[in-house]
């Protein structure tokens, strides 16, 4: 809405020599939030929240005394998963693992069990069974389990010290394979 001001145009008058001045006023009027400290707490709690859901999730940690045993003795209850890819796998694997590649860790947790069977040559494993992940040096397992807790498994470990780890207690390469 626009308003016309007019003045009186005198002489002796400070004020401009102009007859009419546009004043400009809004439309809407503008409020004043003073609770903004009960709101930026709320703000604060909402990003926090959203950063924790987008943080990497570190898994429990396995060191090799818990994981030779799972070997040893495999169960149709636990999966130790082997996320490297299959050219690495060559180089040997540790006893009883089965390959997943971290490359298409994510997608086949999306496949039905029919096809995760088809595809990857074992059963797909249930989102309660135990599941430890490793690699080369840990750091590829570590991102396995994270894209297995965001697909809903929730027993799930890193090897932390993975293939290299292993290799050096065990003394070989190729020898340490299944």
């Amino acid at each position: 809405m626009l308003r016309t001001a007019l003045f009186n145009t005198t002489r002796c008058s400070a004020r401009p020599t102009l007859l009419a001045r546009q004043v400009a006023r809004p439309t809407h009027q503008v409020f004043a939030r003073y609770e903004s400290s009960k709101a930026d707490d709320t703000l604060k709690a909402a990003r926090k929240a959203k950063d924790k859901l987008q943080k990497d999730w570190q898994g429990p940690v396995l060191t090799y005394e818990q994981v030779k045993p799972k070997t040893l003795s495999p169960s149709a209850d636990a999966y130790l998963i082997d996320v490297r890819e299959p050219d690495e796998v060559m180089q040997g694997s540790i006893p009883s693992s089965v390959n997943l590649p971290l490359s298409v860790l994510a997608n086949s947790f999306h496949l039905t069990p029919q096809a995760f069977k088809a595809q990857h040559g074992f059963e797909k494993p249930g989102k309660q069974q135990e599941v430890v992940f490793y690699c080369r040096s840990g750091m590829r397992s570590a991102s396995a389990c994270d894209i297995a807790r965001r697909n809903g498994y929730e027993n799930i470990f890193n090897y932390e010290g993975s293939w290299l780890e292993w290799t050096s207690r065990e003394g070989g390469g190729k020898g340490s394979t299944a």
